[in-house]
């Protein structure tokens, strides 16, 4: 099961970004966060923007409110997603984990 914390209407959780992959799609839970393929390459922030693009259609919200807040030079990453639930954003997750 994926972690998911709630801060101020906003969610919250782990991701390990693998980037230079074949495609960008999520693999499923690791380590109480969520492993995700990414394509882009880790040279000037693209798998960063590409990580946030991907969950936007994950929560079919706007990438503007995809946010990396911490590990943005790291593969461990924290995203938050501005105004989700913790529980919208679970039933999202699902079919992913």
């Amino acid at each position: 099961m994926v972690e998911l914390r709630e801060k101020n209407g906003n969610v919250v959780f782990v991701v390990k970004a693998q980037p230079r992959s074949s495609k960008s799609r999520i693999c499923g839970i690791y380590n109480g966060g969520l492993k995700v393929s990414l394509k882009a390459a880790p040279v000037d922030d693209a798998a960063n923007r590409e990580c946030c693009e991907l969950f936007s259609k994950v929560f079919n919200t706007s990438p503007s409110r995809v946010h990396i807040i911490s590990g943005k030079t790291s593969r461990t990453k924290t995203v938050m997603v501005e105004g989700l639930s913790s529980e919208v954003a679970a039933l999202c997750l699902e079919t992913y984990c």
